[in-house]
């Protein structure tokens, strides 16, 4: 899951909110530096990639893509899943998408000062950008994906993505939809 699911499943508590946003910039030990709660949110980050990672579903989408998005299937597949939320969204939250991405960078920007250096850095591109909205369109994931594939450090195919997003729309649904289910599950058990 990409960055809108990671939030969502944070619940209300903002120090989980923020520890799962900040996660993939934090290694190992380095958790211990921060609030119980933003630690919790770490760990719930790891275990949310550890469950999706792991699971059939997910695995089976990412050996659709792979004859075109290659080694980065795992990042296209995260970001797939998050377009789907998106879609689904009016279905999960109480608030419109729209009103809970406007609030969601506010927070993130007013606690930036918590933030690694590498997630302040991006941050700011993310909300220019207005990814968690762009998630929602097709044409969207597309354009986040390009950006995302000109920082990548190998040559990829991931300008593609959203051909190959509209090629299997109805098969990376019904995944999502299989999938999903058992990820709130297991994301509200950690919490």
């Amino acid at each position: 899951m990409n960055f809108l699911a990671h939030l969502y499943l944070s619940g209300k508590n903002e120090e989980v909110m923020l520890g799962n946003f900040m996660a993939d910039a934090v290694k190992g030990k380095q958790a211990a530096a921060f609030s119980e709660g933003i630690q919790k949110g770490i760990a719930l980050h790891r275990a949310i990639d550890t469950y999706t990672d792991s699971h059939p579903v997910v695995t089976e989408i990412k050996d659709l893509m792979r004859p075109v998005m290659g080694k980065y299937s795992p990042v296209v597949a995260d970001v797939f899943l998050d377009h789907f939320l998106a879609v689904d969204w009016e279905n999960h939250h109480h608030q419109s998408l729209d009103e809970y991405v406007a609030e969601t960078y506010t927070f993130l920007q007013a606690n930036t000062h918590l933030l690694p250096a590498r997630t302040a850095g991006m941050l700011p591109y993310m909300v220019q950008h207005n990814w968690l909205l762009a998630y929602r369109h097709i044409a969207g994931i597309a354009t986040v994906m390009t950006q995302m594939g000109r920082r990548a450090k190998f040559e990829n195919k991931m300008h593609l993505s959203g051909e190959e997003l509209e090629r299997n729309y109805s098969h990376y649904a019904k995944g999502f939809a299989a999938f999903f289910p058992g990820l709130m599950k297991h994301a509200e058990e950690r919490l």
